[in-house]
């Protein structure tokens, strides 16, 4: 790889062969430093002891969490989200206060904030009207600890709105908050037919975060056929200089699907 962009693992879709509060250390042991979580818990306002648990897990692995998710539902059952439901606003807005006290005691600075699927018992307008609130609200409380929320156009969920990078930006766009951030996941982009070389080249300005994973099949670089290493490539050249998550699902074994990255690039 050309590119000198760092590299955070995903610690909810590798290394899952472990329990989740031990994935921090094993990832440190692989030689990254750093890790981003999808939401950790059960609920969305988990116990006390549990939120102490996570941050110590990171913390004790001497490993920074460059990013957490918000809340999503129940994602195993098909939910990608609350920022868009108008029955479970509360839910989410108890859920920022959570995310972003993890936050503070880590230096996260990138809150993954999934949009919600459609319904059918809402109207469109009226989801994006709560949502737009609920981003607000949720970016207000982040700046308050340097943080960025983020927006991702999401694969693999029919009734998930924001496809494109287009679509993310349109809400960020009407959002109108300083500190939320296209998250460009450039196998979502690519599995929904983003142009994303185009992507890269008009909004390189308007990505928080980056994460990859090779298609088909969202495995690791080198498994399929997309051109990342140009991507990121193109990104670092364009002036983004963050993190990129490594956000697949191995095709053998955490450890083995590690292979393409030297160990010396992954600090």
């Amino acid at each position: 790889m050309a590119h000198q962009l760092r590299s955070t693992v995903n610690c909810s879709l590798l290394f899952t062969e472990l329990p989740l509060l031990e994935r921090p250390e094993a990832a440190r042991k692989a030689g990254f430093g750093a890790v981003e979580f999808w939401w950790p818990f059960v609920e969305a306002v988990p116990p006390d002891r549990q939120v102490d648990a996570f941050v110590a897990a990171v913390s004790d692995a001497g490993v920074q969490l460059t990013g957490l998710n918000f809340f999503a539902g129940d994602m195993a059952g098909g939910d990608r989200g609350l920022v868009s439901w108008p029955k479970r606003a509360g839910e989410f807005r108890d859920n920022v206060d959570v995310v972003v006290g993890i936050g503070s005691r880590l230096g996260t600075a990138g809150f993954n904030a999934l949009y919600g699927n459609r319904l059918d018992d809402v109207t469109a307008a009226e989801q994006d009207e709560v949502a737009a609130e609920n981003l607000a609200l949720a970016a207000r409380a982040a700046a308050a600890i340097g943080a960025t929320v983020l927006l991702e156009p999401v694969s693999g969920a029919e009734r998930y709105p924001l496809r494109l990078a287009a679509d993310a930006l349109a809400v960020i766009d009407r959002v109108a908050v300083p500190n939320l951030g296209l998250l460009a996941d450039l196998y979502h982009l690519a599995v929904n037919g983003d142009d994303v070389e185009r992507v890269i080249a008009e909004h390189t300005s308007r990505i928080a975060h980056v994460q990859i994973a090779d298609a088909p099949g969202r495995g690791e670089p080198g498994s399929g056929t997309l051109p990342l290493d140009q991507q990121l490539t193109a990104l670092e050249a364009q002036g983004y200089s963050g993190w990129v998550g490594l956000e697949y699902k191995p095709t053998t074994s955490t450890e083995e699907s590690f292979g393409w990255l030297p160990f010396s690039r992954r600090r």
